[in-house]
């Protein structure tokens, strides 16, 4: 078998896709930058079967850091259009404006997580520049750890994790979702590969966003199914799993729209 020069497909923000073509099928590698409930499309997608529905032999792995940052692409779809995280503090500390001077630990200083709460401050008139102080400490996991352990005030943090600090007694300030659009996962293609095999990617991308429906589609419809995926994909209690689900559900759209309005936001 041959591969050939990869086309690229990327789910926008912490997704992506790389494929190639072997034989009559599109192989699909689907890269996640966080295991958390926002980003469960495709890997559901997967499990459940309706990528190879579409002719999409796909490989979920998982990548960290900003590596699609500064490509040309072309937004097609939109699958969650706005961000699932939260801003979760110490007990003490029971608004965003008691966040001032505060430190807030973020996965880096280019990514998603520090964009919503730069914008989540704002919302509530802090000066993300002079009155927050972030401190990358990479994924969720880092973050749910440095928060509970009293080495950050704040954290922001993804279902299911923003629901165990919760349990512990933190404060869950604000969620994004509640005052921000902006396109948090959703599929864009390489304008480079578009213009060089615009036959296959059309075709690539017409079967990844089918696929996509169908997924959003079942999360918001099969509340038991998506629970018991949750479960096993990422790793956790039946209970932590329905808190996931009930979490994030609203944010999954039926159709892939493209958020031009969240666009806006993150020009």
């Amino acid at each position: 078998m041959q591969w050939t020069s990869p086309k690229r497909l990327v789910i926008l923000l912490p997704l992506f896709i790389f494929t190639t073509t072997i034989d009559a099928a599109d192989k699909v590698r689907i890269s996640i930058g966080n295991l958390s409930g926002q980003f469960m499309t495709f890997p559901l997608a997967h499990k459940r079967g309706f990528l190879k529905e579409e002719g999409i032999d796909a490989e979920i792995i998982r990548v960290t850091g900003g590596a699609i940052s500064g490509l040309p692409v072309k937004v097609v779809a939109c699958f969650v259009p706005a961000p699932v995280l939260a801003m979760v503090a110490r007990p003490e500390i029971k608004s965003v404006q008691e966040l001032r001077g505060k430190t807030i630990g973020v996965s880096t200083f280019a990514g998603g997580s520090i964009f919503a709460a730069r914008l989540m401050g704002k919302h509530f008139g802090l000066d993300p520049d002079k009155d927050m102080k972030f401190v990358a400490v990479g994924a969720v996991e880092s973050r749910f750890i440095r928060l509970t352990q009293g080495l950050i005030d704040a954290a922001v943090l993804a279902p299911p994790l923003d629901a165990e600090a919760k349990k512990l007694g933190f404060n869950v300030l604000v969620r994004a979702e509640d005052i921000l659009i902006f396109p948090e996962t959703g599929l864009v293609a390489g304008i480079k590969k578009i213009q060089e095999k615009p036959d296959e990617i059309k075709r690539v991308i017409k079967a990844g966003i089918k696929a996509g429906i169908k997924a959003n589609r079942y999360i918001r419809g099969n509340r038991d199914g998506t629970i018991q995926f949750i479960a096993e994909w990422l790793k956790v209690k039946k209970d932590v799993a329905a808190a996931t689900y009930d979490g994030v559900v609203k944010v999954y759209n039926e159709e892939p729209n493209v958020c031009e309005k969240g666009l806006r936001v993150t020009i």
